[in-house]
């Protein structure tokens, strides 16, 4: 039986035309792109084109695209280059960023030499980072680095990150955005986020997993995680995956074309699947804030999200239960339990994100589906209590 695919924040099926840009350079465009020789030429002349694409779809130069080979490793690079760039001072971070910027964040602040002070930033019951409580942290301990994601990879809040920059600047801090997420789902411009550097990932829009890139501001001192060659203007040495890289550039551009229509499209499914949800008595987090299109994290109450998740699979539906990232480390969202949720509802969480290829059929199917468990599951629970 064929699953119906709904985690698409989790990671997305690679597009037909990134697949046929791609193939080329597995094979016989199999060069090294440091070579001097014609193979070798043709990978960079390959890597030169794809980081225009990436930097196009951003409203950035080339030069400005840093290629790495995950977010993960595009976060930590602006984190721990920055921080070691710097005397150790005030370093802060939303209570909803991704592990790869919580968990360097805290190995900072917990060196034995020289130790930054980490400082968390509150966000409220409906997932926004609250302005005024950044301001009057800001005031009391003054920013050095600050990273705070542009939408939530669970909820798909958005967050105002050009009035948090502002804020962080007008003390002298350097800003990050993890914008993984709201990359091809929402316009992202890195001008009008007013950031220092920007986080985006290809497996999050049709592309390759292992291609990313930590976009910069060209005045942005950083320090190497990974030393040799000086590859990415020395602030990435290894040989670069060349077929990944084509990937990227391949899906940065059909997402920026198709950004409107797509988001048009999973805006209107999510609509109709909340709507019937709501019906169904679901708690549906964040859904009176601004969010992105495709994202759907909700609640059945008493039906607990993992016993869900599987009952959904072998019924036809991929889901989750949360990030699949944290999927090894079962337990209360973080992200739930920073907006103040229940802990016996967060339990029951569960995230419907959308893709392009969903179709209304589906996601009525989907709802059938789950009205028929969660009535199972409460026969159930009512035998045996």
């Amino acid at each position: 039986m064929a699953l119906t695919y709904f985690d698409h924040n989790a990671t997305t099926r690679i597009d037909d035309k990134v697949l046929e840009a791609m193939l080329p350079y597995l094979q016989q465009d199999f060069g090294n792109a440091s070579s001097r020789h014609g193979y070798g030429i043709n990978a960079r002349r390959a890597i030169d084109k794809a980081r225009k694409q990436v930097a196009n779809a951003v409203g950035v130069q080339p030069v400005q695209v840093i290629f790495t080979s995950g977010g993960s490793e595009a976060n930590n690079l602006f984190i721990r280059g920055a921080a070691d760039s710097l005397k150790p001072a005030n370093i802060f971070t939303s209570a909803i960023e991704h592990p790869c910027v919580l968990k360097p964040a805290q190995a900072l602040s917990k060196r034995t030499t020289d130790p930054w002070n980490m400082h968390t930033l509150p966000v409220n019951t409906s997932g926004q980072v609250d302005l005024d409580e950044v301001a009057k942290l800001m005031r009391q301990h003054k920013p050095t680095l600050v990273s705070v994601m542009l939408a939530n990879n669970e909820t798909g809040v958005i967050q105002d990150v050009a009035a948090i920059a502002e804020l962080a600047r007008s003390h002298g801090a350097m800003v990050h955005t993890d914008a993984i997420q709201g990359f091809g789902k929402i316009p992202v411009d890195f001008s009008a986020l007013k950031t220092h550097a920007m986080t985006l990932s290809a497996h999050k829009v049709y592309g390759p997993k292992g291609a990313a890139a930590l976009i910069v501001d060209k005045r942005l001192l950083l320090r190497p995680l990974i030393y040799g060659g000086g590859h990415e203007s020395g602030l990435r040495s290894g040989t670069e995956n060349v077929a990944a890289i084509v990937g990227f550039g391949v899906a940065s551009e059909l997402a920026q074309s198709r950004l409107a229509e797509t988001a048009q499209h999973v805006s209107q499914l999510r609509d109709h699947l909340e709507k019937e949800l709501l019906a169904m008595g679901a708690v549906i987090f964040g859904m009176n804030v601004p969010r992105i299109p495709n994202t759907s994290y909700f609640a059945l109450p008493d039906i607990e999200g993992d016993t869900l998740v599987v009952k959904l699979d072998k019924a036809g539906f991929a889901v989750a239960a949360g990030a699949a990232c944290s999927s090894i480390h079962p337990g209360q969202s973080h992200v739930l339990a920073a907006m103040q949720v229940d802990p016996m509802l967060a339990r029951c969480a569960i995230r419907v994100s959308l893709g392009h290829s969903n179709t209304l059929a589906q996601v009525d199917e989907f709802l059938q589906n789950t009205q028929r468990i969660v009535a199972e599951l409460r026969q159930i629970s009512s035998i045996t209590v």
